[in-house]
């Protein structure tokens, strides 16, 4: 799962022409290519539909689903061609995927052969790669943007598409983001490097941006908005901008400073937001292995903002 910091162009590039070349060869050849349309977007399938206990309609829907969760978060799919293979391992499940974007945007997806309909419909792993072709690329160092985009978008987008429940997400959330809290010897975001600060830190600043924008726009605009606004002016992951250009952009679509001002807190200090305080604002609390939520607390309004489809 691209779970791992975004490649380099260079790298990208080199990549995804590789895997092209192969998949047109191997697919082509075998009569394993096949087409869909998803909104304006065209997706290339490669696929040996045979390989795949349950065939590969039900994979085909999976494809066809997770495009259309992204599209809907970002008001339309990032690229207008997009290329998925699926290649068949041992076992269940989806077991991850990688993202590239140059010289055409590329995913390649693992699954096991014996995957159930069940395993797809909710799988995270594609909601995941796709999101990341929203992002400009911004380099290594900036790692934790782009993972921890994907990480946080993941679960907000299913929620606004009816593909997860609300009170799922807030739990995993309440689980997982302090492990992107900073521990001992941490130089901040864009200097520590380690997978949890990678993925939850970086989602921890999403949400945190999140809530900001909406409280100081009174719930006019959110993350999703400044998100929007970077993908439409940048074409995605096939652009290398500066990060600072991603979060200028970003902010001037909802009209705040808050990725300017939250990245100058973040990328060199290892700060500690209080996260508890945070969820109890936004009427998350923990029950057993799930959550309550509670619609009378301070930032209710706020967090149902949040997971709202426009």
């Amino acid at each position: 799962m691209s779970r791992a910091g975004p490649p380099s162009a260079a790298l990208a590039a080199a990549a995804a022409i590789v895997f092209l070349a192969l998949g047109a060869l191997l697919g082509l050849a075998a009569g394993r290519s096949s087409g869909i349309t998803v909104g304006d977007v065209a997706v290339q399938i490669e696929l040996d539909r045979g390989a795949f206990r349950g065939g590969g309609d039900p994979i085909e829907s999976w494809i066809r689903r997770s495009a259309s969760i992204v599209a809907g978060y970002y008001g339309h799919f990032p690229v207008a061609r997009l290329t998925v293979r699926v290649m068949a391992e041992r076992g269940d499940g989806v077991h991850g995927g990688k993202s590239f974007a140059n010289p055409e945007a590329y995913i390649q997806v693992r699954l096991g052969q014996d995957v159930t309909e069940a395993q797809l419909l909710s799988d995270w792993v594609l909601v995941h790669e796709m999101a990341h072709l929203a992002l400009p690329d911004t380099g290594e160092a900036h790692a934790w943007l782009s993972e921890g985009l994907a990480t946080y978008v993941e679960g907000v987008a299913r929620v606004q598409a009816g593909n997860r429940s609300e009170a799922d997400v807030w739990a995993e959330e309440m689980r997982q983001m302090p492990r992107g809290l900073p521990e001992s010897g941490d130089r901040g975001l864009d200097r520590t490097h380690t997978w949890a600060r990678t993925y939850w830190g970086g989602a921890m600043f999403c949400l945190l941006a999140d809530v900001d924008i909406h409280r100081q726009s009174h719930n006019r605009f959110g993350l999703q908005d400044a998100l929007r606004a970077i993908v439409r002016e940048s074409g995605g992951l096939a652009a290398d901008w500066p990060i600072e250009r991603v979060l200028l952009t970003g902010d001037h679509a909802v009209g705040t400073t808050t990725l300017e001002d939250l990245y100058a807190r973040l990328k060199d200090s290892p700060v500690t937001p209080d996260l508890m305080g945070l969820w109890r604002e936004l009427g998350i609390e923990s029950e057993d292995s799930s959550v309550r939520l509670s619609d009378s607390a301070p930032l209710a309004d706020v967090r149902g903002a949040i997971m709202r489809a426009r």
